[in-house]
């Protein structure tokens, strides 16, 4: 049994606001890659009971890939937890952009809940549900648990889809930085072009590269 904390207890108020409004399955979503070079945009839905926690939760940018990967674990295999993944490719991102790829990823991870929720918190989008109402959360992977949950789910997805890449392509180091903008990933585009995987953005297109300083300021979630 998990000691509730004053942190994790904080970690629900939106999530108690929402039941107390009469809603009872509630989806947190998040999603992992709208920025990277190359590779899919993920998804993560997430309907956690009233009054179950999960006693080292945070956001997902906060923890390392072992605690992300034991995190993963224990949401996934729990019972009691209902969970989705959407997950488009970089083809599709090209088509529509990013945006519109990454409420795609959204309202497919919805779509593959073994339950319809009730209603979804969502991190930082605001997401026109044609059947389900929503809240946009500000920095929501910091203030709700189910929000947490939906973006391991997601960040665990897509990491392990491009570890797969990079036996594929492993000149890229796709296993590092996960097509992230680094210096590595630069210097590699830069000798070798870009490969299938690759978004058709203009950083590729450019092909400058990027300094030691410059990579230090560059988001790696």
């Amino acid at each position: 049994m998990v000691r509730v904390t004053k942190r994790l207890r904080s970690l629900v108020k939106y999530e108690d606001e929402v039941r107390q409004q009469g809603f009872k399955l509630i989806a947190g979503l998040d999603e992992a890659g709208r920025g990277p070079l190359a590779g899919p945009v993920t998804a993560g839905a997430c309907i956690i009971p009233e009054g179950k926690f999960f006693k080292d939760i945070n956001d997902s940018k906060l923890l390392n890939p072992l605690q992300r990967e034991k995190l993963y674990q224990k949401i996934t295999e729990d019972p009691d937890v209902i969970f989705g993944v959407g997950v488009v490719d970089h083809k599709i991102i090209d088509a529509v952009n990013i945006y519109q790829a990454t409420i795609m990823a959204m309202c497919q991870a919805i779509e593959n809940l073994r339950f319809k929720p009730d209603f979804l918190l969502v991190d930082g989008l605001k997401l026109h549900h044609h059947e389900i109402p929503s809240i946009k959360i500000i920095k929501g992977d910091l203030l709700s648990q189910s929000i947490m949950a939906a973006a391991i789910i997601a960040k665990v997805t897509r990491d392990r889809i491009m570890d797969e890449y990079d036996k594929e392509w492993p000149v890229y180091g796709f296993k590092q930085h996960k097509g992230y903008s680094t210096k590595k990933h630069f210097d590699a585009l830069n000798q070798h072009g870009p490969s299938p995987i690759h978004r058709n953005f203009k950083p590729i297109q450019l092909l400058k590269g990027i300094t030691e300083e410059e990579e230090s300021q560059l988001p790696l979630f």
